[in-house]
């Protein structure tokens, strides 16, 4: 039988085949790379310094570079964005993402490693408030808007914490490199398909992209975050943080002053004086800051404390990143009901009773811990899909990339404060509660932390190894408490504020300004 060409209706109905949910699934294909390589190189660290020989300092940048390069561009991006079409920049942060994955993968030093992960994050910045402005454009009525936002809200809480899950099982049976080599395909699917479904949206070409704003924020924010990562470390470097943290904050004052004279700002911050809009940013930084902060804490208890391998330890708060992915869809759809406000704060209650549960049921059986864990997802996963349909839905359609950049820095920045603020919070509780009596008292290394402490017990003979292993991880206990509290507290106070501006609660999904 002789093969025709298709009738021109029947190419109407082809290319019709790309709907608005196929439009979904691209761009969350596209953020769950970039939220995994946040935190995929936990479990591969260890393995790609050993091979490249990375010194102490080139460890850190290989690790700071892509989440520093990404808040500082995101700004900028999301102008970007708005005056050359959400679409093209999407497409061209594929491909530059992509590209970078494969050299991040064939790295054949440490500075390779770090100028790849610094190219990943160019990539990712130019995606990530394209993928938020798309939903936002894409989905016109408002429940299904909702759930859209709900589902990238699962995407960006689950994803990050699957990081260490995926490492660790690629490690098992490849080299270090399959964790970027696995974006490869990917991407090529993505940016196939998004060619070809993504429609084009409006440009703003009456907004001007300002590069010295640009740069402003990007120097602002990378001294900022790397200051406070620099205090985190056991031993700071005072210049250098003192130095960072000045050059930071300098230059985001001249950017606050620059926007506030500008005609086109990159942020503008009248956005601010919406109070959903300002409790949506306020939620987001909160919940990042308590995902990434405390995971980072559960992780090293796991495999310092309890002895797990990092796969093994993946898998034990896996419930977190499933009970997100439930819940963020779920949140999507009563948000129209309840209100985005109402149901912010009752999910970061929520949250904050399942860390407080998690660290009462810390001796439980393991049933108890999961279901504290499995609480904490559910809290989280609805707080990202309350704060990111509170900052997309209160911002002017025009403005959708300049709120998804706003969005997104809040992430980056709370995930950095995170880090640094809990895990300096970690490292001061264990060393002053680390009392090392009588001929332990010698070494002093033990009180750099529980990894050093058990590297010295390693070195001694009977009952001497034990005590210091005993004494070291007790304190750790204790300094995981303090840090399990510090959360609970921060994500409680943050929704008891919210609750207390709110007053009458708003379906905020029904707002199209």
């Amino acid at each position: 039988m002789r093969w025709s060409s298709p009738k021109p209706e029947t190419w109407v109905i082809i290319m019709a085949f790309p709907s608005r949910w196929l439009i979904l699934a691209i761009v969350s294909s596209a953020l769950l790379l970039i939220v995994i390589d946040m935190t995929v190189l936990y479990t591969a660290l260890p393995r790609l310094t050993r091979d490249l020989g990375a010194s102490a300092a080139e460890k850190l940048w290989v690790v700071n570079a892509y989440p520093l390069v990404v808040a500082g561009l995101l700004p900028g991006a999301g102008t970007l964005g708005d005056r050359f079409g959400h679409k093209t920049l999407f497409v061209h942060g594929l491909i530059v993402f992509g590209v970078a994955s494969l050299i991040a993968a064939h790295a054949w030093s440490p500075a390779v490693l770090i100028a790849a992960r610094a190219l990943l994050a160019v990539g990712a910045a130019l995606m990530m408030p394209a993928t938020l402005s798309i939903i936002r454009l894409t989905f016109v009525d408002d429940r299904e808007r909702s759930l859209a936002i709900g589902i990238w809200s699962a995407v960006a809480s689950g994803g990050a914490a699957l990081g260490p899950v995926l490492g660790g099982l690629l490690l098992e049976y490849f080299w270090w490199g399959s964790v970027f080599l696995i974006n490869v395909p990917i991407v090529i699917v993505a940016s196939v398909l998004a060619v070809v479904a993504i429609p084009r949206s409006e440009r703003s070409s009456d907004r001007p992209w300002d590069p010295i704003a640009s740069l402003q924020i990007l120097s602002g924010l990378v001294g900022i975050v790397y200051a406070i990562k620099e205090f985190a470390r056991p031993a700071p470097s005072q210049g250098s943080m003192i130095l960072a943290g000045v050059v930071g904050g300098a230059a985001l004052v001249l950017f606050a002053r620059r926007q506030k004279r500008s005609p086109h700002p990159l942020v503008d911050f009248t956005l601010f004086r919406d109070r959903r809009f300002s409790a949506g940013v306020s939620a987001a930084l909160v919940a990042s800051l308590a995902l990434l902060g405390v995971e980072f804490a559960i992780s090293q208890r796991l495999q310092l404390v309890l002895g797990m391998s990092p796969l093994t330890a993946g898998l034990f708060i896996l419930p977190v990143p499933l009970a997100a992915f439930v819940a963020s869809p779920l949140a999507g759809l009563i948000l129209p009901k309840w209100g985005g406000e109402a149901v912010l704060w009752n999910a970061m209650l929520l949250a904050g009773a399942g860390l407080g549960g998690y660290l009462f049921f810390l001796e439980a059986p393991a049933p108890y811990q999961i279901a504290s864990l499995a609480a904490l997802g559910l809290g989280l996963g609805a707080t990202m899909t309350a704060a990111s349909s509170m900052i997309m839905l209160s911002a002017p359609a025009d403005r959708a990339g300049m709120a998804a950049s706003v969005e997104e820095v809040s992430y980056e920045l709370g995930g950095a404060i995170g880090i640094a603020v809990l895990g300096s919070l970690l490292s001061a509780v264990y060393g002053a509660s680390l009392v090392l009596p009588g001929p332990l008292g010698i070494f002093t290394a033990a009180h750099d932390g529980l990894d050093q402490a058990l590297i010295v017990a390693d070195g001694l003979r009977g009952s001497m190894a034990d005590d210091l292993r005993t004494l070291a991880r007790a304190a750790f206990d204790r300094a995981f408490g303090a840090v399990a509290i510090a959360a609970a507290t921060m994500l409680s106070i943050t929704a008891l504020v919210i609750r207390l501006r709110s007053g009458r609660a708003r379906p905020v999904a029904g707002d199209s300004r």
